[in-house]
């Protein structure tokens, strides 16, 4: 479980196409501080785990299924990447309930810089927009952000200078894909409620 509060930027350092699979070796220095084999390390938004350590990187295994659902299928070596490791129980939960578990991608349409945000404007799959509410939670990339606006075909956020500066989300441009996860709470609900209702 994530909180959607990025670490750090890190770097792809290399990436080993397997059989239906990938391994993939990420640099980083926060999220190395106290990571063991077996630790969950969100690379932008997907949870992954840590297979081998190095001096200043981790290797993890990225199967089809995430290949398939998720960007990561697109990173190359020399790609920044967003770098978050698994929260505490003990430690403030500053963005919302992230579980790592990407539910699709969307494409970056607008980018409309302000005086003290930027407003960005991001494609909806149709299977997602009814998880989506305005004033809910979206993770975008590993960000944790607040919905401002949604549509049936897309859905705005607002961003801060700090989230621009510290994550991968400032050098998007449109067209870029990024990874989505809505809020997995609205799936619960759905899902109880389909019980109920049957």
């Amino acid at each position: 479980m994530f909180t959607g509060i990025v670490e750090e930027r890190g770097t792809v350092a290399s990436i080993e196409q397997l059989t239906n699979a990938a391994r993939v070796a990420i640099r980083g220095s926060v999220v190395l501080s106290d990571v063991r084999a077996g630790d969950s390390i969100a690379v932008n938004g997907v949870c992954l785990t840590v297979v081998d350590l190095g001096p200043d990187y981790f290797t993890a295994d990225v199967m089809e299924e995430t290949l398939k659902r998720s960007s990561l299928d697109a990173v190359a070596a020399g790609s920044e990447v967003n770098l978050e490791r698994a929260a505490r129980l003990d430690s403030r939960l500053g963005g919302h309930l992230v579980q790592g578990h990407v539910d699709g991608t969307g494409a970056v349409l607008a980018i409309e810089p302000d005086a003290h945000w930027t407003a960005m404007r991001i494609s909806l799959p149709v299977d997602l927009g009814r998880y989506v509410v305005e004033k809910g939670s979206i993770t975008v990339d590993g960000v944790s952000l607040t919905v401002v606006a949604v549509d049936d075909e897309a859905f705005s956020v607002s961003l801060i200078p700090t989230t621009l500066a510290e994550t991968t989300l400032g050098s998007r441009q449109v067209g870029d894909r990024v990874n989505l996860e809505v809020d997995a709470i609205a799936k619960y609900v759905e899902r109880l409620m389909q019980g109920r209702l049957s």
